[in-house]
């Protein structure tokens, strides 16, 4: 049976705050009274404005108990309800105007219980307003209910003075049985996410972490609902218990509730049509739009949801994008694109730039004893068009994975692969290097892309998009690694036959059969494709990784002599993807020491941690990747004479410029392709339409990059008289 309380009128508007919760001396305001302010000096109303607002067909419970503004005009508000203190700001004879929709300055048909409006607001036909905070040149119309409880959190995990522990909010990321759960807080970045989520067996960083977010926000009930300047909210059904910042547009959404709404006018949030939106976080410059369904979640800043897209119990990082899919129960770092409206993600951790196709369905077969367990996968993961992936699995850095139904758990360490489930075969097939190999315009262009389109105000963590990375290089040292194993294994000897095999004369294993272990869990065969090509391709690789990160920062030494003094203090070593943030694993060591210990005891204090390691990240880049190279040719530090060093860079200058020529084959293809042809009546018409491969901006601009690497490694042999 539903509960309807009956309760006296007089109390309509008052008594928000419960006399237990209320703390001695203090009445129900005093926590907005905090809120709003003391820029703003109000006034009772005059007898004369009383006269006019009640000629205007307005009521009020008690007249004393609206407070004005000097310049408020009574004429302005007409046919409303007041209940409660409610303090009005300027209302002065104006329209606001905004995308078409003109509006008359003043309060209109609504009813308003306990609110503090602004200077020059709009308030039209809103049914029920209560207990908000509204900020200057705020239109606000055609909305059913809009209220907050004294006991709102706001989509933040805590619980106030006299809740059961059973109403708090938890987010289940990265697994269905929610063992990795987290608290959403306001301003929760993608590594607070990751380091919570993970460590799962280290209770006194995971009380720290859960001690973080009880002390970021009050307990005490009370406080009002915000909607800050310039906000604008038409056509919708129920807000209640949210928070809005500045400059947001929300219109036609059907229910918003126990939510923040982050939004400014650098960055200024917009949630459309038929949005229901229950328990989370929006990050600053965020679209929502048609029909979006999200339900305990957080959503970093500038990322969206589009097209009915449902995102439930998940974090989705920066500068992201999901339209039509369905995500739970998955930790999304910054740069993930899913468009198709049959992709499904659960139970994932997704490290970033990656690309869900259409029919991809990373999980959720109940089919298996309990709920599903978890995959975890490398930055640029790509699952091709309808592929199907079984948990538990892990993937290496930018990963593709051609269609088909995989069956079994995978495990592929071998970062840049294509991964092919051969049915006919009847074996597993991975192809190294693939994107190198057959692809570079798109691995290229989408590092580049990333870069571009990071619209991120407050870049507190620094994201790393380049494909040649410390997290993606460590990787490359494990497929090598793997490589000499399999092709000793093949000529039946050990890996260190292996390693001579293909270091004198990869050709000869071009025709062999060469089988890796461990990549997938079947008894059938793992075939490793073209590793002839790949082995050597990944050790240009490496040293294209240390040249480059050496030529971007070679200003740090006068001359040759202070780089062998640098390199004693190089090695290679493991490194964490925090967030999208690549930090060194010592260093993340040393971050989650620190909150053990109370030096970190704060989640602004791991923030300037975080902020702190990105300044050292160029630095921390360079040593590893010296590191790299010294263990790469097994060398010592003062191994490396200046001859050697110039070798390496023109080593790295010839794998650029093949890189560089890649790029641009690998889109000329799709001019020459007759089947690409086909559909145009002439070249010219194809021109006009998909543009001219020589106009191509990024196809010029990597060569030119390539011009000017190639002049920086000139001036440093003659610098360093190399």
């Amino acid at each position: 049976m539903n509960q309807i309380l009956k309760k006296p009128l007089s109390q309509l508007g008052y008594q928000f705050v419960e006399g237990p919760y209320l703390p001695k001396g203090r009445n129900e305001y005093y926590l907005r009274d905090q809120q709003r302010g003391s820029s703003n000096v109000y006034r009772k109303l005059k007898a004369g404005e009383i006269e006019t607002l009640v000629r205007n067909d307005n009521t009020s419970d008690d007249w004393n108990q609206i407070f004005v503004d000097n310049d408020f005009d009574p004429q302005l508000v007409q046919h409303c309800q007041f209940y409660g203190i409610v303090r009005i700001g300027k209302l002065e004879p104006y329209f606001l105007e905004f995308h078409n929709l003109r509006l008359p300055v003043g309060l209109y048909y609504s009813t308003i219980a306990s609110c503090d409006i602004g200077d020059n607001v709009v308030i039209h036909n809103v049914n029920s307003l209560s207990h908000y905070i509204i900020g200057n040149d705020v239109i606000i119309t055609n909305v059913n209910e809009m209220g907050v409880t004294d006991h709102s959190k706001f989509g933040n995990g805590i619980v106030k003075e006299g809740e059961p522990e059973s109403v708090r909010i938890w987010l289940e990321l990265c697994n269905e049985n929610g063992g990795r759960s987290v608290l959403p807080f306001d301003g929760m970045l993608p590594g607070d996410a990751w380091l919570w989520t993970r460590n799962r067996a280290d209770d006194a960083l995971q009380n720290q972490f859960k001690a973080f977010t009880e002390k970021k926000f009050d307990k005490r009930r009370g406080y009002y609902g915000e909607v800050g300047d310039r906000s604008v909210i038409k056509n919708c059904k129920i807000i209640k218990d949210t928070k809005i910042g500045t400059d947001a547009y929300l219109k036609g959404a059907n229910k918003i509730k126990n939510v923040t709404v982050n939004s400014n006018a650098a960055a200024p949030t917009q949630i459309g049509e038929g949005c229901e939106i229950v328990n989370g976080i929006i990050g600053y410059g965020c679209r929502l739009f048609y029909g979006v369904k999200a339900v305990r979640f957080v959503m970093a800043s500038h990322s969206q949801l589009k097209y009915g897209a449902r995102l439930i119990n998940s974090y989705l990082g920066n500068n992201a994008t999901i339209s039509c899919c369905e995500v739970l129960n998955s930790l999304i770092f910054p740069a993930h694109e899913q468009h198709h409206n049959n992709s499904f993600l659960c139970a994932a951790l997704i490290l970033g730039q990656s690309n869900m196709a259409a029919g991809a369905t990373i999980g959720s077969n109940h089919n298996s004893r309990g709920a599903d367990g978890e995959i975890i996968a490398g930055r640029g993961f790509w699952p091709g068009l309808c592929v199907s992936l079984k948990h538990n699995s892990m993937f290496a850095s930018f990963t593709l994975i051609a269609k088909g139904n995989y069956m079994s758990e995978l495990n592929i360490a071998i970062p840049f692969s294509l991964v092919v489930n051969d049915e006919h075969d009847d074996m597993l097939k991975i192809m190294p290097g693939y994107w190198f190999l057959h692809n570079m315009y798109a691995l290229a262009r989408n590092a580049w892309k990333y870069v571009d389109r990071d619209r991120r105000t407050d870049k507190t963590q620094l994201i790393e998009y380049d494909y040649l990375a410390p997290d993606s290089v460590e990787e490359i040292f494990t497929a090598l690694e793997l490589f000499e194993t399999a092709v000793g294994k093949a000529i039946g000897k050990d890996r260190k036959a292996g390693r001579a095999l293909l270091m004198e004369s990869p050709a000869k294993i071009a025709g062999m059969e060469i089988l890796a272990d461990g990549c997938e869990n079947s008894s059938r065969k793992t075939q490793l494709l073209k590793v002839d090509k790949a082995y050597p391709l990944f050790r240009k690789l490496v040293t294209l990784y240390a040249m480059r990160n050496l030529v971007k920062e070679y200003a740090r030494f006068r001359d040759f002599g202070e780089l062998q003094s640098f390199l004693k203090q190089c090695r290679r070593s493991a490194w964490n993807n925090v967030g999208g943030q690549l930090i060194p694993e010592d260093r993340v060591n040393d971050i989650k020491q620190r909150i053990r210990k109370n030096k970190i005891a704060s989640w602004d204090a791991l923030h300037d941690a975080y902020r702190e390691t990105g300044d050292r990240y160029e630095e921390d880049k360079l040593r590893h990747a010296l590191g790299c190279l010294l263990e790469l040719h097994g060398l010592k530090a003062s191994a490396l004479t200046p001859d050697a060093l110039r070798s390496f860079l023109a080593e790295s200058a010839e794998t650029l410029t093949s890189i560089t020529d890649n790029i641009f084959k690998s889109r000329e293809k799709d001019y020459l392709n007759p089947f690409r042809q086909m559909t145009y009546d002439s070249p010219e018409e194809m021109e006009k339409v998909v543009g001219k491969l020589e106009d191509n901006s990024f196809i010029q601009q990597t060569a030119e990059e390539l011009k000017g690497y190639k002049k920086q490694i000139k001036d440093i042999v003659k610098q360093w008289q190399l």
